[in-house]
């Protein structure tokens, strides 16, 4: 695989902006949350980037998620902090669509991302953007890959890392980390508490917060899992997208590639019906979904095995319940015996070890099948977010207790 950045080129960034308030900021800034509390999203010219790219550019550029350089934030190419990630297989899943009686069904499988998760997307562009900017100390609260994966970019760009896990986080996401040399603190709590420890220390230590969402720059690399299904379809889209939700940057980051692509007209008005997919200890964005609210009410006593979608809060709620509503979706929740029963099924018939997170997926795709909301001729895509080998701790746990397995 050719993993090279293409040659020097230029960025169409050219502001960033808040979705709620309409207030506009400089690149140069160092940004977390706009001052109304919403999180913030970068802008592009996407008239002098239709004017000047085409689709057909993209051809010989390296298989990484970089192949879409001019439409990411990084203003010089001396700041790319890389590992190779992106542009993950998008797989066809015969058998599972065969069981279901569906005519396509596809598995992105991201867990060949270079730490094993879709995480390296976000955060090899949030350490790119702050290495840009001078930042020296960075800090997140994972509740599992999240951290890892910063772990490895910090690394990498020379950054000091600070990573906040709860104390149960799986064996592997806290083994990596330290392994990458960063500083990690386990908190007897919930990502929201570790994210509180960040927020009350971060002026006093020097970290920059890379949260979900609460810089301007994961949801663009979670973005380019849009960009990625568009090109590896021949630019178009699937009817249904199935995606497990925590924190929810790559549901808003695809949301916000779609109209990018639209805008520099590389596809048309047709969207993909996206579909959020929660644990049934933790359901936030279901609920809120459900209940017809605009936000989403702190879910109490969060509990999942999917550590990556035991998120009480999610600070861009009110994007990702936008999302659903305008491509006509849906969201629903799956029990942790679901997703542990799914992934002994799934890996016998695709051959993919897929993470707690993404078998919700495949139980999701199962209840929307059953129900009729999923046609038999409709094409969905699923996602595999990580490798099932960083859960081997969780699954063994389950095997040991007669859950599931």
């Amino acid at each position: 695989m050719n993993n090279a950045l293409p040659e020097a080129r230029m960025t169409f960034a050219k502001e960033i902006v808040c979705p709620r308030c309409d207030n506009h900021f400089a690149l140069a800034q160092l940004l977390n949350l706009c001052s109304c509390g919403s999180p913030l999203l970068v802008r592009y010219d996407l008239k002098k980037a239709t004017a000047t790219l085409a689709k057909s550019s993209l051809q010989g550029r390296g298989a990484t998620l970089w192949r879409y350089r001019e439409l990411l934030p990084v203003q010089d190419d001396v700041n790319v902090v890389s590992l190779g990630e992106g542009f993950t297989p998008l797989l066809e899943a015969k058998m599972l669509a065969r069981e279901l009686g569906l005519r396509q069904v596809w598995i992105k499988d991201e867990a060949q991302n270079p730490t094993g998760s879709f995480k390296d997307r976000g955060l090899c562009l949030a350490v790119s953007r702050a290495k840009e900017l001078g930042v020296k100390k960075i800090a997140i609260p994972s509740a599992g890959n999240a951290g890892g994966s910063l772990s490895a970019y910090a690394a990498r760009a020379g950054i000091e890392a600070h990573v906040f896990m709860p104390k149960d986080t799986p064996a592997a996401n806290q083994i990596e980390a330290r392994q990458y040399g960063a500083r990690l603190t386990l908190v007897d709590g919930l990502i929201n508490d570790c994210g509180r420890m960040i927020a009350e220390r971060k002026t006093a230590e020097g970290w920059f917060d890379v949260s979900t969402l609460k810089e301007p720059y994961r949801v663009e690399g979670k973005k380019t899992m849009g960009y990625e299904i568009a090109e590896q379809l021949n630019w178009r889209l699937p009817d249904v997208i199935i995606y497990p939700t925590g924190g929810g940057t790559g549901l808003i980051g695809m949301w916000k590639a779609f109209a990018e692509l639209e805008e520099m007209g590389w596809i048309g008005h047709e969207r993909p019906r996206m579909v959020s997919v929660q644990a049934s200890g933790c359901a936030p964005i279901v609920r809120a979904f459900d209940e017809g609210q605009e936000t989403a009410e702190p879910w109490q006593n969060a509990k999942t095995i999917a550590s990556g979608l035991r998120v009480p809060q999610a600070v861009a709620d009110f994007l990702m319940l936008r999302a659903l509503r305008e491509s006509h979706g849906t969201a629903l929740s799956v029990g942790d015996d679901e997703m542990l029963g799914e992934i002994p099924r799934v890996g016998r018939a695709e051959g993919i070890f897929f993470c707690p997170e993404g078998a919700a997926c495949v139980a999701a795709l199962r209840q929307l099948s059953h129900q009729g909301w999923i046609k038999p001729a409709d094409e969905v895509l699923i996602f595999n977010t990580a490798s099932g080998l960083k859960y081997l701790d969780v699954i063994q746990a389950a095997q040991g207790t007669g859950t599931a397995l």
